[in-house]
């Protein structure tokens, strides 16, 4: 998931990069980087500051309380994780477009110029990717169907 939430700012962190400023284009992105994090952090209980607790009301009795199921102070640790998890994909996107700046020029330019592109042609700047599409397959199915042997936790730093 954390890989996901770079991807979800990377566009952002490339405008920033590439035109010094960034727009308000990133609006959907950020909002779903910033709500995978919170369900890292208040769901999944991948939060080192929070630990292995879940606020996932799964009855559905909470749409209807006004009130939050732990603290004031839980919810500003799960402010500031969630933060913190953002920010850190983004520095993450910055630094891998900062690494392949020249290969995304390129690709901004194909795209230019062809205004379509396809795999083939990704793969001829970027190169094949480092895994098979059968070993994506299974990761997409554990992803979504997570069982026993399921060990593909996201890393998660204090």
């Amino acid at each position: 998931m954390f890989d996901e939430i770079t991807s979800l700012v990377a566009g952002r962190a490339a405008e920033e990069i590439v035109f010094g400023q960034i727009s308000t284009g990133a609006l959907n992105d950020l909002e779903r980087a910033t709500k995978m994090a919170f369900s890292l952090v208040a769901y999944y209980g991948m939060s080192p500051k929070i630990g292995n607790i879940s606020y996932y009301d799964s009855t559905g009795q909470s749409e209807w309380n006004f009130t939050k199921p732990f603290s004031e102070h839980t919810n500003e640790t799960i402010d500031s994780e969630v933060k913190r998890m953002v920010e850190e994909a983004y520095k993450r996107a910055k630094d891998i477009i900062l690494g392949s700046r020249e290969k995304l020029d390129q690709l901004a330019n194909l795209l230019f110029e062809r205004e379509v592109i396809f795999r083939e042609d990704v793969e001829q700047i970027y190169g094949p990717r480092p895994w098979s599409e059968e070993q994506k397959t299974e990761n997409e199915d554990s992803a979504t169907n997570p069982g026993p042997s399921d060990n593909s936790s996201p890393k998660v730093e204090d």
